[in-house]
């Protein structure tokens, strides 16, 4: 283990793919689940240094009365792709601090780290084991779509701004592929925990 006392799975995917429902679901048979992108919202509307730093890059539109202006803020980044690599860097130290503090207060031996840029933020080096949530680019666009209210060519481009399955797959220890149900998926994770229990002896 890379860690000593905590054996850390990483999982992420890109957007649709599921990887927040698969996560749910490894919580549900027991394993102890921290999603970066909740906390890394929590965190831009709470922390005072990563809100001076956000407004800094993105101007004063970026926090309206209700906290960060999420709509305002993925319009800048998505359009942008350098502005999109200063948010992440702003973001992402915040979070592992978080996800560090977290971390110490776990019992379980196995804890799960989930997040959208697991592979691109650096943070899979400090996984004991990644797993990638993989779906086909027309049920990912399908899904988004459903989910977030927006249009299609928005969601493509935030799927060309993240990397590439092969890439994610080229990192990943273990595929998790997610184009059935939700009992597929459940069964998925299932057999992958299963799996990783009985080669690392858990």
């Amino acid at each position: 283990m890379k860690n000593n006392q905590y054996f850390i799975i990483g999982i992420t995917g890109g957007i649709g793919s599921g990887k927040t429902t698969a996560a749910i679901f490894f919580e549900e048979f027991g394993i102890p689940v921290y999603n970066s992108d909740k906390r890394a919202k929590i965190i831009q509307n709470e922390n005072i240094d990563v809100k001076n730093k956000i407004i800094e890059l993105l101007g004063e539109n970026s926090y309206n009365k209700n906290g960060l202006n999420k709509v305002y803020v993925s319009k800048e980044v998505f359009n942008d792709k350098s502005k999109l690599i200063e948010l992440n860097r702003i973001v992402h130290p915040a979070v592992f601090n978080d996800f560090e503090e977290w971390k110490n207060k776990q019992t379980s031996k196995i804890i799960m780290k989930e997040a959208a840029i697991l592979i691109e933020s650096g943070s899979y080096k400090t996984c004991d084991v990644v797993i990638s949530v993989i779906a086909d680019l027309e049920k990912r666009m399908g899904r988004t779509v459903d989910r977030d209210s927006l249009s299609e060519e928005e969601v493509l481009k935030r799927i060309n701004n993240q990397i590439s399955d092969d890439e994610r797959i080229a990192k990943s220890d273990y595929i998790i592929y997610n184009n059935g149900n939700l009992q597929d998926l459940k069964k998925e994770v299932e057999k992958t925990l299963l799996k990783i229990k009985k080669e690392y002896n858990f």
